[in-house]
């Protein structure tokens, strides 16, 4: 009897670890061989990580619970995560044409669009350079204008170094691919694409028709004037405050209290947003 529900047992592993190797995937697009993941069924909603992330350090939290009611597409942008790094600058308009173009090869007509940080700036771009691919945006930290954020924070990411970036992200990055020239190349490339940031114009955020939903913690680097800013120059923008530092609220790896109940709290408050 013990040997039978050992052999159950190994047939269950193999099973569950093959599914988890089915889940995540590589599309060549625009020269890069980016790695994406998908989960449940439903809907089409496309999950974009921050800075200096990946999937499971951005949503690894909430994901299963987004994946009960949609069918989630999660992205790895270049140099982060699985997806490696190419021999061309980082910004968020090509990462827009990058999601873009791996919707297309998917043959997903339309999705609801949920970026978190860069991801969120991200998100921002392909509502505005694809309009016709997106449904609604949910858009998470996200920043659009250089004073959006905490005053000192681009003098201080003139001097930011590897040994500022979260252990976590390190942690993580280093578990996927453990080169830790392509952890410094990651880092180099996000501090770069920070430094030149430039202000997303009123008149292309106000282009945006999309219904979109504005999330942003009253304790983080983005500051909720800028949310609130952001939620009033788009057309059909929502806005929600949250008590809460960067990326608490959705249970983000560097999340101090690993406890809260605030995730299961945003998730319904984003499926109500989407479902309506």
């Amino acid at each position: 009897m013990q040997l039978r529900h050992f052999i159950i047992f190994l047939l269950l592993t193999i099973t569950s670890l093959r599914m988890n190797a089915q889940t995540g995937n590589y599309a060549s697009l625009n020269g890069l061989k980016m790695y994406y993941e998908v989960h449940g069924s439903g809907k089409p909603l496309v999950l974009i990580h921050g800075g200096g992330s990946t999937i499971e350090t951005t949503f690894g939290h909430i994901l299963p619970q987004l994946a009960k009611t949609h069918r989630v597409i999660a992205v790895e942008l270049q140099a982060h995560g699985h997806t490696a790094d190419i021999d061309r600058p980082l910004s968020f308009e090509q990462d827009a044409d990058d999601v873009a173009a791996l919707l297309k090869q998917l043959n997903i007509q339309q999705a609801d669009i949920f970026g978190f940080s860069n991801g969120g700036t991200t998100a921002l771009q392909i509502a505005i350079r694809h309009p016709q691919l997106v449904n609604k945006l949910v858009l998470a930290s996200a920043t659009c204008k250089r004073n959006g954020l905490a005053p000192g924070f681009f003098e201080g990411m003139q001097q930011a170094t590897l040994d500022n970036m979260p252990g976590p992200l390190k942690d993580a990055y280093r578990k996927i691919n453990p080169d830790p020239q392509a952890l410094m190349a990651m880092f180099n490339r996000d501090v770069a694409r920070m430094l030149s940031f430039k202000d997303i114009p009123d008149t292309a955020i106000k282009s945006i028709q999309a219904p979109a939903l504005v999330i942003n913690g009253d304790a983080e680097a983005i500051l909720s004037e800028h949310a609130l800013e952001l939620s009033r120059t788009l057309p059909h923008g929502r806005l929600a405050i949250l008590p809460s530092g960067h990326g608490d609220y959705i249970g983000e790896i560097c999340a101090v209290d690993k406890g809260s109940k605030m995730p299961e709290f945003v998730v319904d408050m984003i499926e109500s947003f989407l479902g309506k």
